[in-house]
């Protein structure tokens, strides 16, 4: 357990709206250094959960503490950068004068040329703001975020409309940030990029934290694992069906080659026992292969789980 005090602070938060409860007795902590996603299906609060961190909503109850003030004062303090999906971008200005008036605004500025040459828009810097694409846009945003030196930076869907190039050159630079002792969070819905990417990972689901961990301990909390294996001639689905531990099954009759059988993947609470038993129905499976959860999968089992319960 780190002693550093907290970058961010929620403590027992709730922020409904109407008969929507959007953050839910919400209680968690950031530290510096660490990268964060945060992660959720559509409604589970990701973005009322950053607005109430970034000030542009207030609590119900509860406290939202950053840098161990409100977080009007934090951002007004210069330590709080923020790019937001939602975010509009003045018309008829370009790039380079867009990025200089957030540097000029900043508290503790850097050069514009340096914040394009960092996002990746130096190229574009002379380009009218609304004659940019989608992932020109996205990259601007990214430069106002990090106009000046800020010690939180927080990212709404950053790589959206991004090319596999350019999400990588992002990532770096993100990377960068956070070895330089700054605290980096960020809602997405690449789980891939949390997978790579974050320290941390929060799973929100209905307003409340479902999971914290890092993507190995949230892989690991789903309690299951992948297995697949190719069959010859036809299959007794029902059969399979009653293998112990099952928690999913899909059989493709594609096979993994030309002519061959029937695929069978599974997912399972116990894959020793679950293959064990497949032996025992006197299947003889081939090109089998047992692994665990890739973090989308844990992702889906963990929030399919919590939502079965809770229905």
């Amino acid at each position: 357990m780190t002693t550093t005090p907290p970058v961010v602070e929620f403590d027992q938060v709730s922020k409904g709206f109407g008969d929507v409860r959007a953050v839910d007795g919400l209680s968690l902590a950031l530290h510096p250094g660490e990268t964060v996603a945060l992660l959720g299906p559509n409604g589970a609060g990701k973005s009322t959960t950053l607005d109430l961190l970034l000030g542009l909503k207030y609590a119900d109850s509860g406290t939202v503490r950053v840098f161990g003030t409100s977080p009007r004062e934090a951002i007004v303090a210069g330590r709080v950068g923020a790019m937001l999906q939602s975010g509009g971008l003045m018309d008829e200005v370009t790039v380079a004068e867009l990025v200089g008036l957030a540097c000029e605004l900043h508290p503790r500025p850097y050069r514009p040329a340096d914040v394009l040459a960092r996002a990746g828009v130096t190229q574009i810097a002379d380009r009218k703001v609304d004659k940019l694409s989608g992932g020109q846009a996205q990259r601007v945003r990214f430069a106002l975020a990090t106009a000046g030196d800020s010690d939180l930076i927080v990212l709404d869907e950053p790589t959206t409309g991004m090319d596999v190039t350019t999400r990588r050159a992002f990532w770096a630079t993100m990377r960068e940030q956070a070895d330089q002792g700054r605290t980096v969070l960020f809602a997405t819905h690449y789980l891939e990029e949390a997978d790579a990417i974050a320290d941390r990972v929060l799973v929100l689901h209905r307003g409340r934290l479902l999971a914290d961990g890092t993507a190995a301990e949230i892989k690991a909390k789903a309690g299951a694992r992948r297995i697949s294996f190719d069959l010859d001639g036809e299959i007794d689905e029902p059969a399979l069906r009653t293998l112990p531990f099952l928690t999913t099954l899909t059989v493709s009759n594609s096979g993994s080659a030309a002519g061959s059988g029937p695929t069978v993947r599974i997912q399972s609470a116990d894959a020793d026992a679950t293959v064990h038993a497949v032996y025992a129905l006197g299947l003889y499976p081939r090109n089998l292969e047992v692994a665990g959860l890739g973090l989308e999968q844990a992702f889906v089992t963990l929030t399919a789980a919590e939502e079965a319960r809770t229905s």
